[in-house]
C-alpha cells in the first residue's frame, strides 16, 4: 500500500511542490517515489481564494481520468491539493488522504 510521506517545496524551478511516497514491496523492502507537482509563478486555489477561478479549473479538467486513477500522478495531486475543497493546503492533503486511503 502507498503512504505519502511528506510534501515539500520542490528544487526544481518550474515545479512548486514536491510529494514522496513510500510503499513496501513484495520482499519488504522500502521504495520510494518523489513526484514534482504544480506550475511554479502560476495561480492555484490555495493562493487566491478564489471560487470562480478553482470552478473553471475542475471543468477544463473535469473529463480527464488520470485524476481518480493513480493518487501519485502530478495531476492528481494539483486538482485535490492545490484546487480541492479548502484555501488550507493542510486541509486539502488530509481529505486527499482519506479519498485515497493513502
Amino acid at each position: 500500500m502507498v503512504r505519502l510521506l511528506s510534501i515539500i517545496q520542490s528544487e526544481k524551478p518550474e515545479k512548486k511542490f514536491k510529494a514522496t511516497f513510500g510503499e513496501k514491496t513484495a520482499k519488504g523492502e522500502s521504495k520510494e517515489k518523489a513526484v514534482h507537482f504544480g506550475q511554479r509563478g502560476a495561480d492555484d486555489y490555495t493562493k487566491t481564494k478564489d471560487k470562480e477561478q478553482r470552478e473553471r479549473y475542475r471543468l477544463r479538467h473535469a473529463n480527464e481520468k488520470k485524476f481518480y486513477g493513480d493518487p501519485t500522478k502530478p495531476a492528481t495531486l494539483s486538482r485535490f491539493i492545490l484546487w480541492g475543497d479548502s484555501t488550507s493546503m493542510r486541509e486539502n492533503i488530509r481529505s486527499y488522504k482519506q479519498k485515497f486511503n493513502i
